[in-house]
């Protein structure tokens, strides 16, 4: 799960002439116009009555002219040449009547080569271990039922060990039930891809595996799309899929750097793509939340959850989850385990997770987030950390260090103001000894502190998965995608 090098350009779309822009050039010929009648010029009036019409011409072909996508207030001047999108914010469960106000979904049935036969294949996806432990209950893996005495009994079939790479599995799961599904696609709207493409070129990710290795099966599902009536048709625009790991891992610049060239093929240029992590630079990556291992299976789940980390009674100010990453110079984790490991009194709870003290099974992280006020979360292997949701599930308010850790990822997911549920500390500052991060934490008023962890607290059925009976993250997903593709329609906002 390295970041690589070589991400894609901020694309670049017409825009539509701002008015003081047409005045000006009104105002121009309003100039010449004059300095003509003043010459008393019958052919260079004639020829200034072209030059007009001219003008006109191209003010109406630019008016004409798709309007790009609406920006939300940028969180930095940075934030400005980054590509968003339009919030698909969470309102009530709608009725069957307005449901598919926004369109409707074909779930193409695929060879099984593209996912059945990939989780069939579970023991061979990493080369460390099994994987199918992680396959079993719909993707949300095996029940946590180690977390007895840590969570309320009564919420315990709600927790699973989930292993992050598999929302590929989930949304495929979900889609096949969603209201909104139709099984003709002359009455589709969008077209969901359940293809597995993380987990298919996860088993090639940490072996000496070839280009080709890494690039197969995305080349076929590409050919055989290439195939599919309503895949050219609109050349992709009304397509999605599900990519289960980090956008860098499809996107290998040349054939001896990490990864798959997937998202580089040709194919896939137009496909909204939804993956954990996305390249803030493209349109069509959109960034969902890492699976976290609640599940509700009901909403009577949901706010009992929900209570249970409002009244927690928390002892430290803070707490940080990590391991050191020796190969790094002045790795910024290993500073913030010392910063934790030196707080005064304790106040910051550490979980060093050198060896195998984090993995799945483990109840170390979650009772660490449930008794903190605050969780630190630097940038992972890349910039996001499956790390930032656990912490959030737990009621723990996090402390940002980049901010294309969260705020640039999942703005279908998170509240809109990033100082209403979060904290950010210059990590250039704790790297320099001018900010401690214990010292900043702690100005923060008890009722500031209650206000943000309220904050959220309400949008965790926003970003976690259950089983289909609460809104949660993959229905905001699903319709944020269905949402994107009417407003394409309505603004022709396609290039062919």
């Amino acid at each position: 799960m390295l970041p690589l090098s070589g991400n894609s350009s901020p694309e670049h779309h017409p825009r539509k002439l701002k008015s003081y822009e047409l005045f000006g050039r009104k105002n121009s010929f309003n100039s010449l116009l004059q300095q003509f009648h003043h010459q008393q010029s019958r052919l260079w009036l004639l020829l200034t009555i072209l030059c007009l019409q001219i003008l006109l011409l191209f003010i109406i072909r630019f008016l004409s002219l798709p309007l790009p996508l609406p920006l939300p207030p940028a969180i930095s001047s940075a934030a400005n040449r980054l590509h968003r999108f339009p919030s698909a914010a969470v309102s009530p469960a709608s009725t069957d009547g307005d449901h598919c106000k926004n369109g409707r979904i074909f779930v193409y049935d695929l060879p099984t080569a593209f996912n059945e036969d990939i989780v069939e294949n579970c023991d061979s996806l990493n080369p460390w271990s099994s994987s199918c432990s992680a396959m079993v209950n719909g993707g949300f893996g095996q029940r946590a039922d180690s977390l007895a005495g840590v969570i309320p009994e009564n919420l315990l079939a709600s927790w699973y060990w989930t292993d992050q790479f598999v929302t590929e599995i989930i949304f495929h799961n979900r889609i096949m039930k969603h209201k909104c599904r139709v099984k003709e696609p002359e009455s589709a709207t969008a077209f969901y891809v359940p293809f597995y493409a993380g987990l298919a070129v996860g088993k090639f990710l940490w072996t000496a595996s070839s280009a080709e290795d890494r690039d197969h099966h995305c080349r076929m599902i590409l050919r055989w799309l290439s195939d599919q009536e309503y895949y050219k048709k609109s050349n992709g625009w009304d397509h999605f899929i599900t990519m289960g790991r980090i956008t860098w891992d499809f996107r290998r610049s040349s054939d001896e750097d990490w990864g798959s060239r997937c998202i580089y093929l040709p194919g896939m240029r137009n496909i909204t793509r939804l993956l954990i992590e996305r390249n803030p630079w493209d349109y069509f990556d959109v960034g969902v939340p890492y699976p976290t291992g609640f599940h509700p299976s009901s909403q009577d789940d949901m706010s009992a959850w929900q209570d249970f980390v409002r009244t927690r009674s928390r002892t430290h100010l803070f707490c940080f989850a990590g391991a050191k990453r020796a190969a790094f110079r002045n790795d910024f984790r290993g500073i913030l385990l010392d910063q934790c490991r030196n707080s005064t009194a304790e106040k910051c709870r550490v979980v060093d997770c050198a060896g195998s003290r984090c993995s799945n099974g483990t109840s170390a992280i979650l009772e660490s987030f449930l008794n903190s006020d605050f969780c630190l979360q630097p940038r992972g292997d890349s910039f996001t950390r499956r790390s930032i949701f656990d912490c959030m599930v737990a009621g723990a308010i996090p402390v940002f260090f980049w901010r294309r850790t969260a705020y640039y990822q999942y703005e279908w997911f998170l509240p809109g103001k990033p100082e209403s549920y979060s904290v950010f500390i210059d990590r250039n500052a704790v790297k320099n000894g001018t900010a401690s991060i214990e010292a900043v934490l702690e100005k923060f008023s008890r009722e500031e502190v209650r206000e943000m962890r309220d904050r959220v607290i309400e949008s965790i059925p926003k970003f976690v998965y259950g089983t289909g009976a609460v809104r949660d993250a993959f229905d905001v997903a699903v319709d944020g995608v269905l949402r994107r593709f009417k407003e394409q329609e309505e603004w022709g906002y396609k290039w062919k």
